[in-house]
C-alpha cells in the first residue's frame, strides 16, 4: 500500500504560477505510477497528468500547451504539478493517485488504487 498526500493549494490571483505536491509514504519509483487529476465544481474529474512506474511521463494534451508541468524528487518520493498562468477554469480539487497498472492505463482514474484527500486551488482576483 501507498498514502498520498497533497499540499501547495489555495487561494490564487489569475495569472500566477502555482506548484502542488504529492507526497508518498514509501517509494514508488519501479512499483506504481503516479497521476494528477482534477474535479471542478459540478464537474467530472479529469486527466491532468502523470509518472509511469519507470519514469516516463505525460501532460493531458488538451491543456493549453506548457502550462502544466509534472517533476518529481525521487528522493523524497515527492511529484510536483507546476501550473503556469493560472486561470479561473483551474479552480478545482486537485488529486494525486497511484496506479499499479500499466502504462496504457494511465489516464483512467478507474485504474487507480490509491488516492490524496486532495487539494483545493481556487482561482480568483
Amino acid at each position: 500500500q501507498v498514502q498520498l498526500v497533497e499540499s501547495g493549494g489555495g487561494l490564487v490571483q489569475p495569472g500566477t504560477s502555482l506548484t502542488l505536491s504529492c507526497a508518498a509514504s514509501r517509494r514508488t519509483f519501479g512499483t506504481y505510477a503516479i497521476g494528477w487529476f482534477r474535479q471542478a465544481p459540478g464537474k467530472q474529474r479529469e486527466f491532468v497528468g502523470a509518472f509511469g512506474r519507470t519514469g516516463q511521463k505525460t501532460v493531458n494534451a488538451d491543456f493549453e500547451k506548457g502550462r502544466f508541468t509534472i517533476s518529481e524528487d525521487r528522493s523524497k518520493n515527492t511529484v510536483f504539478l507546476h501550473m503556469k498562468n493560472v486561470q479561473s477554469e483551474d479552480t478545482a480539487v486537485y488529486y494525486c493517485a497511484a496506479n499499479r497498472a500499466v502504462w496504457s492505463t494511465i489516464r483512467d482514474e478507474t485504474y487507480y488504487n490509491y488516492w490524496g484527500p486532495g487539494t483545493q486551488v481556487t482561482v480568483s482576483s
